[in-house]
């Protein structure tokens, strides 16, 4: 709780800053608060402890994916800063808007009651629909948020009817009391169909197939800074939410009283093989490096997915998956974002020739487009890895089976970007070389290989 009043609080004094004229330091004020947060938030972590009548619950679970949540905001904001320079009246909005939507993924991860998650979801995802639509004299921004806010707004109330379900069969919205009745050999159906309903919802929030269908269109139209948001931190935030949904109510256990577990694994497993498969088909065709990270995101929700086939043991693997993920995704971005600054869109030719006219970029993105692919010594490689072994002990070879050849699939696009940048070439010679977006690529692959080479690092902290 004290993270999450800390957070708004925040956002709060950037608002304030604005008013007193202090732009200049409204970005490095936010980071260091930032930092002062995390360190408040990782002295948590060995003192679970329950708030208010369990609305917010702290877990090792929660504390670790809040400290990821934060470190990746720490990053997105130090990319505002050449970002939003011509923009310098609103950049308080933009960035107390990334703060509080910070506080929602908190939220979203620390819930003890399900009211308090919806909370959190709506927090998070109002703050998309506007960062999304933020450029207003682009049309295809304006497209983006209204898409997104139309999909996302349906998602939304599916999620609440699934609460409702799950409130009419257990008469409480505190998990651990539908936690405890989940398990009662008289489990009225409408439980089973609120999770099957909540389960949809946050299908959609990952953008798995068959609910990915606005990610490319909302990605590709929105500003640049803000599809890196989505890729990276909401996606991760909802894939942790939809894993701690599942363990904290107790699906699995009671599903078995219904003879309808099977059922759901395979479920999740056609939806784990179609959103690997798909995305990695339709990324093969793009020119957009926007749209096809779009669809490489899609992929990897198809392997995050592969977490719940074996929910009782796999929280480690989820975190070290997300971390390597989201990390090689900031490192991406930040190069797109250097690259494609004053440009009218982010295709494949402007990367032409990048590998000559700056080696640091090319080569943090390519380490970065490999760490994706699951090459050795980046995380996501050791990350694929502990995932399968994971999934092959569950008994789910075929996935992997999967999941391996999608694995080589995804080479092929990842190199015609690699290929461009250093067979093509060069379009034109930029001088400028921005501090902060240098730093945060820079760190965040140096993060990406540390973890990478020292996995047990972040897969001991949820053992």
């Amino acid at each position: 709780m004290t993270t999450l009043i800390a957070i708004v609080g925040l956002g709060i004094l950037s608002l304030i800053f604005e008013i007193f004229d202090f732009r200049k330091a409204i970005i490095p004020a936010t980071i260091i608060g930032l930092l002062a947060i995390l360190g408040l938030t990782v002295s948590e972590f060995n003192s679970p402890q329950n708030y208010y009548n369990n609305m917010i619950v702290v877990s090792k679970f929660s504390v670790a994916f809040s400290s990821l949540f934060i470190v990746l905001t720490i990053f997105l904001i130090a990319l505002s800063h050449n970002f939003y320079d011509n923009h310098q009246s609103k950049l308080s909005d933009y960035i107390s808007i990334k703060i509080f939507l910070l506080a929602g993924a908190v939220a979203m991860v620390s819930f003890g009651n399900l009211a308090m998650f919806f909370l959190g979801i709506e927090i998070l995802s109002i703050s998309l629909y506007i960062l999304a639509a933020s450029n207003r004299v682009n049309i295809k921004s304006n497209e983006a948020g209204m898409k997104y806010f139309l999909m996302g707004s349906f998602a939304s109330g599916v999620i609440l009817f699934g609460i409702c379900m799950i409130y009419g069969a257990m008469g409480s919205f505190d998990v651990i009391e539908i936690s405890e009745g989940s398990l009662s050999a008289e489990l009225p159906i409408w439980f089973p169909i609120g999770m099957i309903l909540l389960t949809i919802g946050m299908l959609f929030k990952i953008a798995a197939v068959p609910f990915h269908f606005w990610a490319p269109d909302v990605y590709e139209g929105s500003p640049a800074l803000t599809t890196a948001l989505m890729s990276t931190l909401a996606k991760v935030v909802a894939i942790a939410t939809l894993y701690k949904l599942i363990s904290a109510l107790n699906l699995i256990p009671s599903l078995e009283n219904q003879d309808l577990l099977a059922s759901f694994n395979l479920v999740v497993v056609i939806v784990s093989i179609a959103s690997m498969t798909v995305g990695n088909i339709m990324a093969l065709r793009q020119v957009n490096v926007k749209r096809m990270l779009a669809f490489s995101g899609i992929s990897h929700a198809g392997f995050m997915l592969m977490t719940v086939l074996s929910i009782a043991n796999s929280a480690g693997s989820l975190l070290y998956y997300t971390s390597a993920y989201a990390l090689s995704g900031i490192a991406a971005f930040s190069v797109i974002l250097y690259v494609c600054k004053n440009r009218e869109n982010e295709d494949l030719v402007n990367f032409h020739g990048l590998g000559k006219t700056n080696p640091l970029l090319a080569a943090i993105l390519t380490a970065s487009l490999l760490s994706m692919a699951g090459i050795p010594i980046f995380a996501g490689f050791f990350a694929k890895l502990v995932l399968f072994s994971q999934t092959i002990q569950a008994g789910y070879l075929v996935v992997v089976i999967f999941a391996v050849i999608n694995s080589i699939i995804s080479v092929g696009y990842y190199f015609k970007l690699i290929l461009a940048m250093y067979t093509k070439e060069p379009n034109e010679t930029r001088s400028a070389k921005p501090f902060l977006i240098y730093a945060v690529a820079v760190v965040s692959i140096l993060l990406n290989i540390i973890i990478g080479l020292f996995p047990s690092l972040v897969l001991d902290l949820l053992a």
